[in-house]
């Protein structure tokens, strides 16, 4: 076995991954919808290619140093989960082998050499990442899920923007050469007026813990502000929340919830994301609701994993379960309630982008078309490109950022293509990555949230007001 790796009882004890390589025939059929294959070409940029990867490792014969960059390259956007006719879980394939890679990097402090006698620490299958890149990434995972500390770095973020010193830097090839993730952040970072040339956007203020239903009260729902969502898109909170009490909910908003995790979830830091999820978990059980509404696509995917998240944790197993069980995503929600409340015209051509954690790992993709196709006026066009990633996919474009690049400009071309005079997203990424790769093509376009839209519609506003 090469010095370095894990045994196959150490990285799958219960047999589970080794399961699942298994029912993989290698058919090819989720190669087309592969947006990296769809790139480069490479059978190991390919989900089989990367599942015969993980095989190896799971068997201790392989390349580390070239399995970790092949797999890093996977964006995790779950296209191949739906395409695959073998209903080969590969979700949980890259979720454990992210898991592998967080583990390989050092711990900040360096461990006590073990007694005599001891058992040495198992050796981990992956290589540790180089000082530069676990920097970055640990600067992420220790801002963005925390609200606050996010917004300290809005501050600094704003005053570029006005100077336009973030424009100079993100289009600056120095930079892009020296320092490629922080070129990438500058690119995508949403502007002070949306996330591009949209409408001007409310006071960010605070909303209230309890929004009443306007006539008779049909359910009653507790609402997730999410971490980017809330610091950068406050106005599709605000959108979201009168949607609901529009549609007769009594809407309740927990001033204290945090990180739901599923940022540390999807890069593979799983006792991370389980100690969000136990902290939200019990703030919506305090809540009483009867649905946990969410706006965001990769939030609402992590949350409806909660169960398999804290399955083997006692006393959190069902509870976790319960809760994932109450969790839906917004236009999930609103089509199966029905609609109450009168839509007013909005004479709109709008193309729609599926997000990736709303289409391929929640199977949501007819209800937000129902509800835009419900609007009088508003026409709905279809983005050419078979649902493909845009590039964004949590931190990927921040760390893969030549990869997200390509992919935001097929993004771009494809959504121009429709003629549309707006976008509309269901997350927060996919809004600020679809803006960026628009402006840097020169067909810069609006991008909205479908609340955004809907409460456009429910309350009469002009169409013009989400231009």
């Amino acid at each position: 076995m090469p010095a370095g790796s894990g045994t196959p009882g150490e990285l799958d004890p219960a047999g589970e991954l080794r399961e699942i390589v298994g029912d993989c025939v290698h058919c090819g059929f989720c190669l087309p919808s592969c947006p990296t294959y769809q790139l480069w070409g490479e059978e190991m940029d390919s989900p089989r290619g990367r599942i015969h990867l993980i095989a190896q490792i799971l068997d201790g014969a392989r390349d580390a140093a070239a399995a970790a960059e092949h797999l890093d390259r996977c964006l995790g956007c779950m296209a191949c989960v739906p395409a695959c006719p073998s209903g080969v879980r590969y979700d949980r394939l890259i979720e454990a082998a992210r898991a592998w890679q967080a583990e390989a990097e050092p711990p900040p402090r360096p461990r006590p050499a073990p007694r005599s006698g001891a058992a040495t620490p198992a050796a981990r299958p992956l290589p540790p990442r180089s000082r530069r890149e676990r920097a970055f990434r640990e600067l992420i995972f220790a801002t963005f899920p925390y609200p606050a500390r996010l917004r300290l770095l809005a501050g600094p973020l704003r005053a570029a923007q006005r100077t336009r010193l973030d424009r100079l830097l993100g289009h600056g090839e120095a930079l892009r050469r020296l320092a490629p993730e922080l070129a990438a952040a500058l690119r995508v970072a949403p502007r002070a007026g949306g996330p591009a040339n949209g409408p001007a956007r409310p006071p960010r203020g605070r909303l209230p813990e309890h929004v009443a239903a306007r006539g008779p009260r049909r359910a009653r729902v507790g609402m997730l502000t999410g971490c980017v969502q809330r610091v950068f898109f406050p106005q599709v909170n605000v959108a979201t929340a009168r949607v609901l009490a529009a549609e007769g909910c009594d809407v309740v908003i927990p001033a204290g919830q945090g990180c739901c995790g599923a940022l540390s979830l999807h890069g593979g830091r799983r006792a991370e994301a389980a100690g969000f999820a136990r902290s939200l978990i019990g703030t919506f059980e305090r809540a009483g609701v009867d649905a946990i509404v969410v706006n965001s696509a990769g939030c609402g995917s992590a949350m409806k994993e909660w169960g398999d998240l804290l399955a083997d944790e006692p006393g959190w197993a069902s509870r976790a379960a319960a809760a994932a069980a109450k969790v839906t995503d917004l236009s999930e929600f609103l089509v199966t309630l029905g609609p109450a409340a009168p839509r007013h015209p909005l004479a709109l051509t709008v193309a729609y982008h599926d997000a990736c954690h709303l289409a391929h790992a929640q199977r949501i993709t007819s209800q937000p078309r129902e509800l835009l196709r419900a609007i009088p006026g508003l026409q709905l066009a279809e983005v050419g490109d078979g649902g493909t990633c845009c590039g964004s996919a949590g931190i990927y474009n921040l760390v893969q950022p030549q990869a997200a690049a390509e992919l935001g400009e097929r993004k771009a071309a494809a959504v121009a293509a429709t003629g549309a005079g707006l976008v509309v997203a269901s997350n927060p990424g996919c809004a600020l990555q679809i803006a960026s790769a628009l402006a840097s093509a020169g067909t810069p376009l609006p991008v909205v949230h479908l609340a955004e839209v809907l409460d456009a519609s429910l309350r009469g506003r002009p169409a013009g007001s989400l231009l």
